[in-house]
């Protein structure tokens, strides 16, 4: 398993990036000014692209992993590794998802905490309802984890 730093063709992992974002209006605010990260494991199997949002934070805008390689540990692996290579470089590393079965508590799981919520972010921001595990999002839920020892 080796994880990659793409800096150039990002659009090739588009139909990747769509499953962490249902939106590429949305994924093309954030693709070029964020830096991209591949995990490789006998073929791409999960992305990530990381901004760095200003006041000591960075954020993740997209992960995603292949739908028939979910569930074993792609992603985690890929937060843990955008968390040792920020360590100590940012206070906090930050994600927004739905309020979703699915996201919520793999981000718990991955020593996120609560952070803040954003009112009706998905249907301001995306042309169509977005569902996940069958509920319409409408709130963006943040979670932090803190990169200082």
């Amino acid at each position: 398993m080796k994880i990659f730093k793409i800096n150039e063709n990002k659009k090739q992992y588009l139909s990747l990036l769509l499953i962490g974002d249902k939106q590429e209006s949305m994924i093309d605010k954030y693709l070029e000014r964020g830096v991209m990260f591949a995990l490789y494991d006998d073929g791409v199997k999960a992305v990530c692209v990381v901004t760095n949002e200003g006041n000591s934070i960075i954020e993740i805008k997209n992960i995603a992993v292949k739908p028939q390689y979910q569930r074993m540990g792609y992603g985690r692996k890929l937060i843990e590794f955008i968390s040792e290579n920020y360590k100590n470089k940012y206070s906090f590393l930050q994600a927004g998802t739905g309020d979703s079965d699915l996201t919520v508590p793999f981000y718990e799981k991955c020593g996120f905490k609560r952070s803040h919520i954003k009112k009706n972010f998905f249907t301001d921001n995306y042309n169509h309802p977005i569902y996940e595990n069958g509920k319409l999002l409408t709130d963006m839920i943040y979670f932090r984890k803190n990169l200082q020892d």
